[in-house]
């Protein structure tokens, strides 16, 4: 039995759209939450050069944003996997499971794997269509 396209559409939409609300629920909580300078410091006591907290920060809150639209899905997806590979990265010491202390990595390779999804998926249904990015990126708008 294969899915029909409405069916393929909808699930595209429903995954999409709850993928970015919570990648916007993430950037806020780094922004409000842990404010932004806390942020910048966390990742850095990772190791990590600090810029690299705005950008995670932007990606949520910029990609969750385009995600929810179904604006340029396919290709907003694969940073957001770059970010979510940083966290499992983050994670990796703490074990399996996210109820470890420090959080596990368990939810970020969840969420990486459903990006991949949603980058193969793209948009689906009710996506907010831009001409000239539809002529610019094709397939990845």
């Amino acid at each position: 039995m294969t899915p029909n396209t409405a069916s393929a559409d909808y699930a595209a939409l429903l995954l999409r759209v709850t993928s970015g609300a919570l990648f916007i629920a993430h950037g806020w909580m780094k922004v409000s939450l842990f404010t932004i300078p806390g942020t910048v410091a966390f990742f850095e006591s990772l190791g990590l050069p600090g810029v690299f907290a705005y950008l995670t920060i932007l990606g949520e809150l910029g990609g969750g944003l385009a995600l929810i639209l179904g604006v340029a899905t396919r290709l907003v997806s694969l940073p957001l996997i770059a970010i979510l590979i940083g966290a499992i990265w983050a994670h990796a010491g703490n074990g399996w499971t996210f109820s470890n202390e420090g959080g596990g990595w368990e939810f970020p390779l969840f969420w990486a794997v459903a990006q991949g999804a949603i980058a193969l998926l793209g948009a689906g249904a009710l996506a907010l269509k831009l001409p000239v990015l539809e002529r610019g990126l094709g397939k990845f708008a």
